[in-house]
């Protein structure tokens, strides 16, 4: 008898046989059991994984003597029929090569005859993704109502090319990869029953290989024993496929976790001087890596993951030494390198440098944090320079009742009694007085609203430039009940939900609680701007000629001043269209890093 390869020699005979697919086979079982068989179904999955092996199966259970049944005898003829492709009421049809309307047409014409001598005709289609759209339009009245004795079978790699018309007169089954630890168990018994000595390892190696497919684990292992003979190492499994030792994967992951970038590099060498896959050594290094954020976020579940001995107790000792956030960006770095490298031209440089950019992410600090961290700066900076606002209300001087009080609709802090409002006899804050003074300096009762949103934009800016950059397109609307309104015109309402965040809230409520506002509210709306004249809360000065003899002619002189002066309008810088710019290669790096959109373009 002539020599049959071990992919076909240990083939499963019945579902109990079938690895890693009991979703399937036992669904199967079950409906032969029950006698609800359906007349189409649809077997999708990977190649190698047990489509066509689940349908000839299946055929047994129901062609098979005094059946259908599940436990048929393995001396059936039927069975051995089918099993050996020369029963002539199971069919078996490459969809690849008959592909076209005509071979249709003639299994149309089939199909009216009963079987010669079978419960079932069935029909087993491979590959049907192959069939053209003609040749699917053709098939779909006889596969929705075949008649009683027909079973349609199909099986397929793309799903996705198969028509909706089809998919819905069908019973679909996706099969899936088949685990490593399930291939290497059953190469185990292969091994034994072929007499050939294999190393654990080199069995590890073989499944992690296969990527999930029995079948191409089956050839592999057919193969080495014609390489090797009958011992086996796995140096002979790396020699002949270009993996790399799961030990070197490990150390070279224990480098880029202590940041050795020499050693990273020293040991990438040498893998690519051995003629290693650069390509499924980046994928191994990336399931490495995944493997182990799933070991933190799961605290340790290696139920989760499919690892040898040897990686589970390299997961242990790794976890300790990096937290969940650094070890994300590493993960990021290294699948954006995977996307890229099949285009590039030395996938060694392209390598190298990929890895030095996950081992500089490891220590990286992101956005966030350094803007949380100089806001607590700022904040503690604050605290050590200047008393609490309460300290100087208790000192400060009742104002006298020569000054004008403000008009009802002034500012005032929601806590007035915490506030205080400065006389005219009081003495001013040198010159020389520092930023942050001012920023401390509690809210006067007599300010007015241009007054405290001038001052809150240079608190704001002195720890988020960015912030502040947005607040100048708005302006203050109102500020009643402890609640300061903040408008966007709607030229500028773009600007609204980039600076409406709870971030940008806690910042404004710090300022205004620095400035004696402690109970104050920040609200942002998106409102039409009022001409600027409008705007001022505060009471118009007083006619120099009506002054008391009492006031200082240098007090109301200012606002005269200031009134006389010409009322200057704002330009308003020219907008572009931001899709002029979308395309720019700096452009579209600035907004993958920081997750943003343009909104406007200025010159």
């Amino acid at each position: 008898m002539s020599y049959q390869v071990i992919a076909r020699k240990y083939r499963p005979q019945r579902f109990a046989d079938v690895v890693g697919q009991e979703h399937v086979t036992q669904t199967l079982a079950n409906a032969v059991r029950q006698n609800r068989i359906a007349h189409a179904y649809l077997f999708c999955g990977p190649r190698g994984t047990g489509k066509t092996t689940i349908a000839r199966i299946f055929a047994k259970c129901l062609n098979c003597t005094n059946g259908p049944s599940v436990d048929f005898a393995d001396e059936d003829s039927k069975c051995i029929e089918i099993a050996e492709g020369r029963s002539i009421d199971v069919l078996e049809i490459d969809g690849a090569s008959n592909n076209g309307v005509e071979q249709v047409r003639e299994l149309r014409e089939t199909v009216k005859y009963a079987p010669a001598s079978s419960t079932f005709k069935i029909y087993i289609i491979d590959e049907v993704h192959m069939l053209s759209a003609a040749a699917f339009n053709a098939l779909l009245k006889t596969l929705e109502e075949p008649p009683a004795h027909v079973k349609f079978m199909f099986a397929t790699t793309d799903p996705q090319k198969v028509l909706p018309t089809i998919l819905s007169r069908c019973q679909r089954f996706d099969l899936r990869r088949i685990p490593t630890a399930l291939i290497v168990r059953h190469l185990e018994k292969i091994a034994r029953a072929e007499g050939v000595q294999v190393e654990g390892a080199a069995l590890y190696a073989i499944g992690r290989g296969a990527d999930g497919g029995m079948r191409d684990a089956e050839s592999t292992l057919d193969q080495l024993i014609s390489f090797c003979g009958n011992s086996i190492g796995e140096a002979d499994v790396l020699t002949m496929f270009g993996l790399t030792a799961q030990a070197q994967i490990l150390a070279l992951a224990n480098a880029m976790l202590g940041g050795q970038a020499d050693v990273v590099l020293r040991e990438l060498d040498a893998l690519a001087q051995a003629g290693k896959d650069l390509g499924r050594l980046l994928t191994d290094l990336l399931g490495h890596f995944r493997n182990l954020l799933v070991y933190q976020v799961s605290r340790g579940d290696l139920d989760l993951l499919e690892v040898s001995e040897a990686e589970a107790a390299a997961l242990k000792e790794q976890a300790p030494r990096i937290d969940t956030e650094p070890l994300t960006r590493m993960l990021e770095t290294l699948t954006d390198t995977e996307a890229r490298l099949g285009d590039a031209v030395s996938k060694k440089i392209a390598l190298e440098v990929a890895l030095l950019k996950t081992i500089q992410a490891r220590s990286a600090l992101s956005l966030d944090a350094v803007l949380q961290r100089l806001n607590q700066l700022r904040q503690e900076s604050a605290a050590q320079d200047d008393p609490a606002p309460v300290g100087r209300a208790e000192t400060a001087a009742p104002p006298r009742s020569d000054v004008a009080s403000p008009a009802p609709e002034s500012i005032a802090a929601p806590a007035a009694s915490r506030a205080f409002a400065l006389s005219a006899n009081e003495d001013a804050p040198s010159a020389s007085a520092s930023a942050d003074d001012d920023v401390a300096r509690p809210a006067a009762v007599g300010d007015d609203l241009e007054t405290l949103w001038n001052r809150l934009l240079d608190a704001v800016g002195r720890v988020s430039p960015f912030t502040r950059s947005y607040l100048l397109k708005a302006f203050p609307a109102s500020f009643e009940r402890g609640v300061l309104v903040i408008g966007f015109d709607p030229e500028f309402a773009d600007y609204l939900p980039l600076v409406d965040n709870a971030r940008n809230q806690a910042l404004l409520q710090t300022k205004l609680r620095e400035m004696g506002l402690a109970e104050a509210q920040v609200r942002f709306a998106k409102l039409s701007a009022p001409p600027p004249q409008t705007r001022k809360s505060s009471p118009a000065a007083p006619d120099p000629a009506l002054a008391a003899p009492s006031e200082s002619p240098a007090t109301l002189a200012a606002p005269k001043a200031s009134s006389a002066q010409p009322e200057a309008r704002e330009t308003k810088p020219a907008r572009r269209n931001p899709s002029e710019f979308k395309d720019d290669p700096l452009i579209k790096q600035a907004i993958e890093i920081f997750r943003g959109q343009i909104v406007e373009v200025r010159s």
